[in-house]
């Protein structure tokens, strides 16, 4: 056409590279070494010239080529009528994570099936093999530069920083809500918890600017990690009925043990939290209701978390409060009468995706906003560069990208007398479980790390003793009991099977060990 420029067509193609390159790296960590695609195939192409699996580090070598083509076109930054549009900052963001991948144990050199080979296609300096098995310092290097270059990137022409306390408050007296009833805290201990709400909810023309790369699926509508996770029965609905969630997410007791407390520690390790009294009332008068475990803890865990006798959202009972009724059955509690499925199993929900202002109104009205899903966020490159530096065993480096996070995040810094108790590892890897609690993380960092066959085995998922009876009382509720769902871990599941239709179209293929 002829109003598309030489710039628009460079910035298409960038655009491409980058899109090619992210659903290449998606493919990639979950069925690990695949075929690279990067030029097009005729329709007359035989079965037996199609591409089959290339080995791990070329795949994730023509991905690094692919954004580092695409940073070099496209701006560091976007206006906000193209937020969701690639970025050269989101294409080093994306680089320095594939590059922490190929770092980590799983694909440098303790792979548990090192023989697993392709049968005839060979991948070019590589032949035949798919994995690498043996260890190299250089992959943590390589991967620590990019993930400092890409810091670089965000905090500079990126323009990316951290949402502020002031602009949080800001955003809160203009939505007219008030702070958070949380017993035994202060008012700047409640600021700081709305900031941690308001950095997952507030969007960048409102003064956040912790998304490097994030997108809205559908503008017109609410996403389900909102309302969905909302707990039953917020309110009565004048047409009848009640409006309310379906209890879509439940956080384990594994989470709520990982939160730190407000001393910027693992509860089990709080004295002012004692092991045996985890299940026992705080006694705060008229919210009796709150043990002990889920006291006296980080801001994060009462942004993001909720559980019995918490306040949910100041005003989303028809802009009253909500406060957490766990154990009755007409209020949030178990109730298979009138939820045959929804019911909450652990006694803990998630409400790190809603929003401070969210009302839901007696007429059934929702005022719920589509958010962007953050796909790359500031956090993470800080705690990628931690990992990175931690592996190289730069101690102090690793510190000071950690303390970004925990400052932030409005615990205490972390110094080397932290590192007696628990390893500088335990630490990175247990912020990075904190921070990016919900956002779809977790699950590749079990795989990759290979910690998968323990946190990810059976008969290690706890809750409270949430759906074992219809009403019960504060101490048949607040027992640590194993979720009754049949998870369990295969090392096999390392990686995603490949679909038998599709090695039929691609005799090159191999099948993924185990399958």
């Amino acid at each position: 056409p002829k109003e598309v420029t030489a710039n628009d067509r460079a910035r298409w193609n960038a655009e491409v590279k980058f899109l090619n390159a992210y659903y290449h790296f998606r493919l990639l960590e979950n069925y690990g070494p695949i075929p690279i695609i990067d030029h097009y195939y005729s329709t007359a192409t035989t079965k037996e010239d199609i591409p089959g699996r290339s080995h791990f580090d070329y795949c994730v070598d023509r991905i690094v080529d692919w954004l580092d083509e695409a940073a070099f076109v496209l701006p560091a930054t976007v206006e906000t009528s193209e937020l969701g549009r690639a970025t050269s900052t989101a294409c080093k963001a994306l680089k320095g994570r594939v590059l922490l991948y190929a770092a980590s144990p799983l694909w440098n050199g303790s792979f548990p099936n090192p023989n697993w080979r392709n049968a005839n296609y060979e991948t070019p300096g590589y032949g035949t093999e798919l994995v690498s098995t043996s260890y190299s310092r250089d992959k943590w290097e390589r991967a620590r530069t990019a993930c400092e270059e890409a810091l670089a990137a965000a905090l500079g022409a990126g323009n990316r920083s951290f949402y502020t306390l002031e602009a949080s408050e800001m955003q809160r007296m203009s939505e007219n809500v008030p702070l958070p009833d949380i017993p035994g805290t202060d008012d700047e201990f409640k600021k700081k918890v709305m900031k941690m709400r308001y950095a997952m909810n507030a969007v960048e023309t409102e003064g956040n600017r912790e998304i490097v790369w994030g997108v809205i699926s559908n503008p017109d509508s609410y996403i389900f990690w909102q309302a969905d996770a909302y707990p039953h029965n917020i309110l009565s609905l004048n047409g009848g009925g009640n409006g309310g969630g379906i209890c879509a997410m439940a956080p384990l007791l594994y989470a709520v043990e990982h939160f730190y407390t407000r001393n910027g520690i693992l509860p089990k390790d709080d004295s002012e939290i004692p092991n045996s009294e985890w299940f026992q009332s705080a006694g705060y008068y008229g919210r009796e209701d709150i043990i002990k475990l889920n006291d006296k803890r980080e801001p994060r865990f009462y942004a993001w978390l909720s559980f019995d006798g918490d306040e949910y959202s100041s005003l989303i009972r028809n802009g009253q409060p909500l406060i957490i009724d766990t154990k009755s059955s007409t209020a949030q509690g178990y109730n298979p009468e009138m939820f045959n499925r929804d019911n909450n199993a652990t006694g803990y929900y998630l409400k790190k995706w809603c929003q401070p202002n969210v009302s839901w109104n007696n007429d059934g009205s929702l005022n719920a906003r589509q958010v962007p899903a953050p796909l790359i966020r500031l956090s993470e490159l800080y705690l990628n560069l931690a990992e990175c530096e931690a592996e190289l065993e730069h101690t102090d480096a690793a510190l000071d990208a950690l303390n970004e996070v925990r400052r932030h995040a409005g615990i205490k810094e972390l110094t080397s007398g932290d590192l007696l108790g628990m390893t500088l590892r335990d630490w990175v890897r247990n912020e990075r479980f904190v921070e990016l609690f919900a956002e779809g993380h977790r699950y590749y960092d079990t795989r990759r790390w290979m910690i998968a066959p323990n946190v990810l085995r059976s008969g290690v998922r706890e809750g409270l003793n949430a759906i074992a009876k219809k009403d019960p009382t504060f101490e048949e509720f607040n027992q640590r009991v194993k979720v009754d769902q049949p998870f369990q871990w295969d090392d096999r599941m390392y990686l995603l099977p490949i679909p038998s239709s599709e090695i039929y179209n691609n005799p090159q293929l191999v099948q993924s060990p185990g399958y």
